[in-house]
C-alpha cells in the first residue's frame, strides 16, 4: 500500500515515530493521507489536522472517516496563524511542504508556541523540484525557526527531501 503513496509522506509518519498515545498537530493536511498513516498507529492518541482550504479538509475528513467517528482524528478549516484549539498542546508537530517557514512565518511561530507541549517537538519536511533547492529551504526555514524562539535539533536529509525538527527555546 505505501508504494503508491508520496514517498514524503511515508518518510515523514516515519521520521514522526507515532507512539500509540501521541498526541499529533498536522499544518496543511491537504487529503488526510499522513493522517490515515498516522491513524493506524494511535489507539489511545490524537491527530488534529488543519488546512485553510476547506475542499482539502472535506475530503480528508471523507478519507479518514473511521478516525473520526472513533475520535481519533480531527479536523480543521483555518490558516494555522489563526487557530484556536481550546489550549490543546500536542507533543508532536509537523508540516510537509508548508511554504511559510521559510518564508515570513512570524504569526505562525507564536501560534506554534502556543500549541507544542513544553517537551515536544516540530518537525518540518520539505521535498523541492530541484534537489538543490531542499538545503536553501532548509537553511531559511532553520534560520526563521532560530530566529522566531526555537532551537533546531537536527536537519536530516533524505531521498524525500529535508526533516528539521525543533523545539521551543528554554524546554
Amino acid at each position: 500500500m505505501t508504494s503508491k503513496l508520496p514517498r514524503r509522506l511515508v518518510w515523514a509518519v516515519e521520521m514522526l515515530d507515532v507512539k500509540p498515545d501521541d498526541r499529533i498537530l498536522e499544518i496543511g493536511c491537504g487529503h488526510g493521507v499522513a493522517v490515515a498513516l498516522i491513524c493506524e498507529k494511535l489507539s489511545s492518541g490524537t491527530i488534529t489536522a488543519i488546512d485553510r482550504s476547506a475542499k482539502a479538509i472535506e475530503t480528508a475528513r471523507a478519507r479518514n472517516g473511521r478516525c473520526v467517528a472513533s475520535s481519533r482524528a480531527s479536523f480543521h478549516t483555518v490558516a494555522l496563524a489563526d487557530v484556536s484549539l481550546a489550549g490543546q498542546r500536542f507533543g508532536k508537530i509537523f508540516a510537509v511542504n508548508v511554504n511559510v517557514f521559510w518564508l515570513k512565518p512570524a504569526r505562525e511561530l507564536i501560534a506554534l508556541k502556543h500549541l507544542l507541549a513544553p517537551d515536544g517537538a516540530l518537525y518540518l519536511f520539505y521535498e523541492t523540484p530541484a534537489p538543490g533547492k531542499t538545503a536553501e529551504v532548509a537553511e531559511k526555514a532553520r534560520f526563521n525557526l532560530e530566529k522566531g524562539g526555537f532551537v533546531v535539533d537536527e536537519t536530516q536529509f533524505g531521498e524525500a527531501g529535508a526533516c528539521i525538527i525543533a523545539r521551543r527555546a528554554g524546554s
